[in-house]
């Protein structure tokens, strides 16, 4: 992590020929297209965004492009997880197509996770792949899905299951835009930030339980916990692109909570990703606990802190009723983790002491969950 104009950080990507930039400060929408112009050869862009998003930013996106010759049309789509689908998938293709869009020219994901996914996979499938630049506007996609390649759309079968590893050429987290974040969205962005110090970082952990506060205010904190989350994301991808081993850690708490958006079935009203990763990360930590892996210190450690921030924690909090217990598992069996039939969770040993477990039992697994049900 290098630090560059003011508060701006830059964030390096160590991939051989798929390397690429993140940039984290304020006003970056607003240079966007000579941030853009000059990696990208292209002169042409497709912008993909949402209707919430697009409303506040596209304008100044689309000027900031044409103010260095790049010509740009653009695509807004209904906001929200319900968007990340086959039928959305084929519009956004369409429009890449219809606008003559070259492998050369660039697709800028402007919107959060979802848009970024979407836009990623349709970037990397159209004409066997084009340009792909991110222009993440939440906290939670600043700090995780916008950097890595992860791309994809959900199915009725779950959450990210079609999709493909695609690399951005460039991505640009401008702070500015989490000024007009809700109060809910951002503190579901920071479920992912507290991650990065639950895997492998206790020091990290340990500066957000004495600056959380500052983070959420906005000013140098915030930038430092964004960039701090980017680099150590940084470097697991460029350790484990594929997520053949190490970066498996990054789904703390995600195994949990993709079955619990499942079992709410993607409703936003309900739980957001990050809520259900803030409530995955307890159920991890207390699930660790019950295989007397960690003390219950750590449990309430962690339950502590996401409680302060205003984070969800048990299943009784999500809105509504939830399915039976054998959805629960359906939905785990399904997850992206498993392999040959046998069960893969992230478990810990301690704050910042995440490991991979391979072959959970799944009657344990079932056992513990009703017990948290029953509580």
């Amino acid at each position: 992590m290098t630090k560059t104009e003011s508060e701006e950080r830059l964030v390096h990507v160590p991939l051989g020929e798929r390397a690429y930039d993140i940039l984290i400060g304020p006003g970056l929408i607003g240079r966007a297209g000579g941030e853009i112009s000059t990696r990208i050869k292209g002169r042409k862009a497709a912008i993909i965004t949402d209707e919430n998003v697009g409303a506040i930013y596209l304008d100044q996106l689309m000027d900031s492009l044409q103010t260095d010759g790049i010509e740009a049309v653009s695509l807004t789509l209904p906001p929200g997880e319900k968007t990340k689908s086959f039928d959305y998938l084929t519009k956004v293709c369409d429009l890449l197509l219809e606008a003559r869009i070259e492998r050369n020219d660039a697709v800028i994901a402007l919107g959060g996770g979802v848009i970024g996914d979407l836009t990623g996979f349709a970037a990397g499938i159209v004409r066997r792949g084009v340009r792909f630049v991110q222009v993440p506007t939440s906290l939670l996609s600043q700090v995780d899905s916008s950097v890595g390649g992860k791309t994809g759309i959900n199915t009725r079968h779950g959450k990210n299951l079609v999709g493909i590893f695609n690399q951005p050429d460039l991505v640009l987290a401008d702070t500015d835009v989490l000024n007009s974040l809700s109060s809910r969205e951002f503190r579901a962005g920071y479920a992912e930030v507290a991650k990065y110090g639950l895997i492998d970082k206790s020091d990290f952990f340990e500066w957000l339980e004495r600056n959380w506060q500052e983070v959420f205010s906005g000013g140098p904190a915030r930038i430092e916990a964004i960039a701090a989350s980017c680099q150590a994301k940084a470097d697991v991808v460029a350790a484990d692109e594929r997520e053949n081993g190490r970066r498996a850690l990054l789904n703390l708490g995600h195994t949990f909570g993709h079955a619990l958006e499942a079992a709410t079935e993607y409703d936003s009203k309900r739980l957001v990703h990050g809520e259900g990763v803030s409530i995955g990360m307890v159920l991890a930590h207390r699930f660790s606990n019950r295989l007397n892996l960690l003390g219950v210190e750590d449990v309430a450690r962690v339950e502590a802190h996401l409680k302060a921030v205003g984070l969800p924690t048990s299943m009784d909090e999500i809105p509504g009723e939830l399915p039976s217990t054998d959805f629960l598992m359906e939905a785990i069996g399904q997850d992206k983790k498993v392999k040959g039939g046998k069960l893969t969770f992230i478990l810990t040993r301690g704050i910042g002491q995440s490991f991979v477990a391979d072959d959970v039992p799944a009657s344990e697994v079932f056992t513990f969950l009703e017990d948290m049900r029953a509580q």
